[in-house]
């Protein structure tokens, strides 16, 4: 491992000082920052809770620069006739949701009405706007919907599942590219295009989407995106070549035996823009010591896409208690392992000057990487892969989740391995409507009684390969009669589902279940293929 790691720290300390000065100055990527520019305007807007949704006055507008509406706003605020929605409703103009979905219609079945979404949900490519907290993408994309009004990172890759079965290859190119650019520019890949989330990312998917694209097209096309892949890589080793025995730095963290895996983490310590007020009420709750870790964790668990679920809290029903810098979660390090060993293939197809070298290192990185993440995270006693607690080695078996699935999808699992996670999700994951997320009532969304579109794929795909086709095409049919079935009834493809009752659309979470829905959208086209072929 200290070899793959040692490859890229001389390339990427640029990149990674690049990335942190970025995430502080948003302005250097054409946007502004509201929670920061905005002083305590933006602090009082969100406080005031003007909008159901925090999420709306950070993808507002103002209609003058900060500084002076600033200072406009602190002058009148005093006023005894101020009305600060008046204001706010004078000086911004609000964001329009990214589509109007339609719905069903009596001709129109649930695949056609997908690929009739596609053109709603593609955003041109953005024009440079200073008062817009959108970071501007040179090529067109893909947003999820409602109110998901720019570029998501993990939901990308599931979203692309369905472009590439709509013969939208140009599309996924295209994104990619975007993707390419902002680790160029930025760093690293953002949770979304926008300047509030420039402190975090989400599940490395970019390697799986190239290789999603070299399969749909070939891997010469693909080749062009192998210094993105190596950047990202270095994004989120950064520091590690330094660490001792228990230590971490960013997300990286080394085991208390000197093996290397990494953590979700956040660079701001502060309550998220988008949830602003639900956060800071939150911390108000702690002693003033204990906020900034908290806000830390909040933000994090945002990066892990998991936001927000059980799986990151040691008391279930107590937001307050999330631990998620404090473990080494399975699916991320299965996906940093899938990233060296694509890392390494794409070296050896270009076969350029000193590539067959550093194939072997990054290969050597994915062993090494795959022994320890066997070793931290196998229970051999209940056949589950757990997180693990980086500091302690503990394995998270109180909570087990759909996570565990990971290591099948991207092939860390040895088979007798695979064969036990399987049975386990079959015997206590696969519901009605298919694979729950967590087995815990929490009332967060990434929990019971919710199912979600990738981990639907995940879980799926990830038994298949494992021999485990009947499961598979069990959990397959009653996702998609599901999908079907809600459809028929609203007309909508929603982000996630209720798969214990079959009755009850999908609730929990910081806002209403959306519609739209990229990766729903993608999985379903995917799922129903693979169905027409069987």
């Amino acid at each position: 491992m200290g070899l793959g790691v040692a490859l890229v720290l001389p390339a990427c300390k640029t990149v990674t000082q690049t990335s942190a000065w970025v995430s502080r100055n948003p302005n250097a990527v054409g946007g502004y920052d509201p929670a920061h520019d905005l002083g305590s305007l933006f602090h009082d807007v969100q406080m005031a809770h003007l909008f159901a949704d925090s999420k709306t006055f950070v993808d507002a507008r103002p209609l003058e620069a900060p500084a002076p509406l600033r200072a406009r706003y602190d002058a009148e605020k005093g006023a005894a006739d101020f009305d600060l929605k008046v204001f706010v409703n004078r000086w911004f103009t609000q964001p329009m949701p990214a589509a109007t979905v339609p719905g069903s219609t009596s001709t129109t079945g649930m695949e056609q009405h997908i690929r009739d979404l596609w053109p709603l949900l593609t955003r041109a490519a953005d024009s440079t706007d200073a008062r817009s907290s959108l970071i501007p993408m040179p090529k067109p994309y893909v947003v999820p919907g409602g109110r998901f009004r720019e570029v998501y990172y993990w939901d990308s890759y599931f979203t692309m599942l369905g472009l590439i079965d709509s013969k939208r290859t140009d599309l996924v190119g295209n994104m990619l590219d975007n993707f390419a650019n902002l680790i160029s520019t930025v760093g690293h890949i953002p949770n979304g295009n926008r300047t509030y989330y420039l402190g975090r990312s989400q599940p490395p998917y970019f390697a799986a989407m190239v290789g999603l694209y070299a399969t749909a097209t070939d891997t010469t096309q693909a080749l062009k995106y192998l210094d993105a892949m190596e950047a990202e890589y270095a994004f989120w080793m950064d520091g590690a070549a330094v660490l001792a025995p228990g230590e971490a730095n960013r997300r990286a963290v080394r085991m208390r035996d000197g093996a290397l895996l990494n953590r979700y983490w956040d660079d701001r310590p502060e309550p998220r823009p988008e949830s602003y007020r639900e956060d800071y009420l939150l911390g108000e709750s702690l002693p003033d010591a204990k906020r900034a870790p908290l806000y830390r964790n909040i933000r994090a668990a945002a990066e892990s896409g998991w936001d927000f679920s059980s799986r990151w809290m040691r008391d279930t029903t107590d937001l307050r208690t999330l631990e998620t810098t404090d473990l080494a979660p399975i699916d991320l390090n299965s996906l940093l392992y899938h990233t060296e060993r694509t890392i390494a293939a794409f070296r050896r197809v270009r076969n350029a000057a000193g590539d067959s070298l550093i194939a072997v290192k990054f290969d050597a990185a994915a062993a090494a990487r795959q022994k320890a993440l066997m070793a931290a995270a196998w229970d051999a006693k209940s056949g589950f892969f757990y997180d693990v607690r980086w500091k302690t080695g503990e394995r998270v078996t109180d909570r087990p989740t759909m996570a565990a699935a990971a290591p099948l999808y991207f092939g860390l699992a040895s088979a007798e391995q695979g064969k036990a996670v399987a049975a386990r999700l079959e015997r206590d994951f696969l519901r009605p409507g298919g694979f729950v997320t967590t087995l815990i009532r929490s009332g967060q969304q990434w929990d019971a009684p919710n199912g979600w579109p990738p981990l639907q794929w995940i879980g799926m795909e990830g038994v298949r390969r494992y021999g485990r086709a009947d499961l598979a095409d069990m959990a397959r049919d009653r996702w998609l009669t599901l999908n079907r079935r809600t459809y028929a009834a609203v007309g909508k493809m929603t982000e996630k589902y209720d798969v214990l009752d079959l009755t009850r659309p999908a609730g929990g979470g910081e806002y209403p279940t959306q519609d739209g829905f990229g990766w729903t959208n993608g999985v379903a086209l995917a799922l129903a293929r693979m169905g027409e072929v069987r």
